[in-house]
């Protein structure tokens, strides 16, 4: 058993017991929170697509912990002297695990 939830502007493929990273959400850490925007739910041969979302399934979440993501580097290089840029950027994410999907 599976669902899509779409939390922000993403979409992420989940299963009771994951754990998935998301964009730093404004939850505080132990809560359980609703993902209400399913966009498919999938039981073996029953499976619902959403237009755009369905009504009658809930995806229910614990917050786990806020944490960094990996360090991206941008590195621009230009062949002039003292013509170099380094930056780098560590993203803020939210760890989901993943309680229970209410298909009524």
């Amino acid at each position: 058993m599976y669902a899509v939830v779409k939390i922000g502007s993403y979409q992420y493929k989940v299963s009771e017991g994951d754990i998935i990273e998301v964009n730093r959400l404004s939850n505080q850490k132990g809560k359980t929170i609703s993902l209400d925007q399913v966009l498919l739910f999938a039981n073996g041969k029953d499976v619902r697509i959403g237009q755009p979302y369905l009504k009658d399934v809930k995806v229910s979440a614990k917050v786990v912990e806020d944490t960094l993501g990996d360090k991206v580097i941008a590195f621009k290089f230009r062949k002039r002297k003292d013509s170099c840029s380094k930056r780098g950027h560590r993203q803020k994410l939210t760890a989901l695990n993943i309680t229970e999907i209410d298909a009524k």
